[in-house]
């Protein structure tokens, strides 16, 4: 993606429930909408950024957008991982994104375990490259200021 950073804002829905159930690491799924207003030049694969729910702390984050072909998606979406634990679901709450940064291209793996072994490699590789004083003044965006309306794309 050439125009990064990239901001999103959209309402947390229901995904396919593999994320904290199958794979251990719970993801916050947005809408069609959301997905469907993507520049024509996002890759898929894997990005990093930050993230807040509602008016909450901004937090690191990885984000998959794609086909997930482990799973053989046939809608493409866009799930992220935040980096912190949160007390309870929040379906329905408005999630900002900025995406500051791209980790790799998606791909199929032979088995879960090395599915989980990478999204845990991402994680890692993303809290390091968040680190960067480039990424790190990204976390305090004036986008993560601003009221919150239903639905953002855009720069």
């Amino acid at each position: 993606m050439r125009s990064l950073p990239y901001f999103c804002r959209g309402q947390v829905v229901r995904g396919f429930g593999r994320g904290s159930k199958q794979l251990g690491i719970p993801t916050a799924n947005f809408p069609e909408q959301v997905v469907d207003s993507l520049p024509a030049d996002v890759s898929t694969g894997i990005y990093y950024g930050w993230a807040s729910v509602g008016s909450g702390d901004v937090h690191k984050m990885v984000v998959s957008i794609g086909w997930n072909p482990y799973y053989k998606n046939m809608k493409k979406s866009m799930e992220t991982h935040i980096m912190h634990t949160f007390k309870e679901d929040f379906y329905g709450e408005i999630l900002n994104v900025a995406i500051v940064g791209y980790l790799r291209p998606e791909k199929n793996f032979d088995s879960l375990e090395s599915l989980i072994s990478a999204i845990h490699g991402d994680i890692e590789e993303a809290k390091k490259r968040l680190d960067l004083p480039e990424h790190l003044k990204l976390r305090d965006d004036n986008f993560f200021q601003v009221s919150k309306g239903k639905i953002m794309n855009g720069h």
